[in-house]
């Protein structure tokens, strides 16, 4: 069985108040973060996925603030202990992110597939840069109305 966890990500005017209405307004869709359980080996490690498709919002830092969310929750919601990303080989921007700003290793470079594979492990010190990065953040409770 694989679990999959997708947040999707709207841009917002920082001095706004988010409402669930607003949730559903698909023109401030601007990408979005995955995790997978997806390892039979390890039930407790997750593989992350980020994309932000509207290019306006490309390098402005919001992938790593979505990241910082998505591993936070994983992390105290879910039970996560470990973290994989693979990432095209040409896609330095993200590398540049998972290694950089995260504290993710390379582990394993695939040319045939031209892949790079990052990993972090999940420690006290993660735990408490995550809950800093994110404690700014307010959770909404979704739902349809």
């Amino acid at each position: 069985m694989q679990l999959e966890c997708t947040f999707i990500v709207l841009s917002k005017d920082p001095n706004t108040e988010v409402k669930n209405s607003d949730l559903q307004d698909t023109n401030r869709m601007i990408g979005d973060v995955n995790f997978y359980l997806n390892n039979t080996d390890n039930p407790h490690e997750a593989e992350l996925e980020v994309m932000i498709a509207e290019q306006q919002y490309a390098g402005k830092g919001v992938a790593t603030e979505v990241l910082h969310l998505m591993m936070q929750y994983a992390v105290n919601d879910i039970g996560v202990d470990d973290f994989v990303v693979r990432i095209k080989d040409t896609n330095n921007a993200s590398i540049h992110i998972f290694e950089n700003k995260l504290g993710f290793k390379e582990t394993e470079r695939a040319p045939v597939f031209k892949e790079v594979t990052l990993r972090r492990s999940v420690c006290d010190d993660l735990k408490a840069s995550l809950n800093q990065w994110t404690s700014h953040a307010n959770r909404i409770k979704y739902a349809l109305e």
